[in-house]
């Protein structure tokens, strides 16, 4: 009868030993091969440019004469016929004295009528309550759009030569944003640049392509409200407006390779 030989089974596991300690690192070469190098870096700024043109809204307004709430509606046709006549007439006044100062028509706006009533405290009664008055305003919003800021004071004394009853500020605005908006851009992506490239100076490495840029912000405007100053010569006030400047800001994102 043949004799058994006895088999060899440590060849198998000691292969695949082998196999477990050597694949991590040529795994992590190969990871290693595959992923550049890079320098990332963020850079923001703002860009302060001074306004070149303005908006300007006033309000005009007219009411009917208020009556007791019990006594009825206030809608009398004759008395909001009577308010819008005295309402309209005093709009036209109003552009004819923005046209005289030498703005434009269709630099003048003048909204939709606006309708609503009002409720006021009337006196009290011998009872000791206080009855309820009823009125409608008529309302009609003016806007200005002005651009040469150097017609702004007259445009501003004319309004208040005309009698408006609200004057609701000036926005200020840039006649090419989108232009001051590409400029702001331009300048955050020069100072990336900048700072990789001091990087790479003091670091001793030498940057390779752009592989990634990305937009972190948006350029945004910050307007400037107006502000008002007032110069006592002549005995005299005379008011001052001083525009201030729109800030953009913008942020970028923006990656090099690292040469070898």
């Amino acid at each position: 009868m043949p004799i058994a030989r006895p088999l060899r089974p440590l060849l198998v596991p000691a292969l695949a030993i082998l196999m477990v300690t050597v694949s991590p690192p040529m795994l992590s070469h190969a990871l290693a091969a595959e992923t550049p190098s890079r320098l990332d870096v963020q850079a923001e700024t703002e860009l302060h440019v001074v306004p070149d043109r303005a908006t300007l809204n006033a309000r005009l307004w007219e009411h009917t004469p208020a009556i007791a709430q019990h006594k009825g509606s206030t809608n009398d046709p004759d008395a909001l016929r009577e308010a819008r006549d005295r309402l309209e007439t005093r709009a036209a006044s109003l552009i004819r004295a923005l046209e005289e100062v030498g703005l434009e028509r269709k630099a003048i706006n003048a909204g939709s009528l606006n309708v609503q009533p009002e409720h006021l405290p009337g006196e009290r009664s011998a009872q000791g309550e206080r009855e309820t008055l009823v009125r409608t305003r008529l309302e009609r919003p003016v806007r200005v759009q002005i651009d040469d800021l150097e017609q702004l004071p007259r445009l501003l004394d004319a309004l208040t030569a005309a009698g408006v009853d609200a004057l609701d500020g000036v926005s200020y605005d840039l006649a090419d944003r989108d232009g001051a908006t590409d400029e702001a851009l331009v300048k955050a992506l020069e100072k990336a640049r900048h700072k990789a490239s001091l990087m790479a100076e003091t670091l001793d490495i030498e940057l390779g392509e752009v592989i990634n840029v990305n937009e972190t912000r948006s350029p945004v405007f910050q307007p400037q409200m107006m502000a008002m100053s007032a110069d006592t010569r002549e005995s005299a006030p005379q008011a001052e407006y001083r525009p201030g400047t729109i800030t953009i800001q913008a942020g970028v994102s923006v990656s090099w390779a690292i040469k070898p």
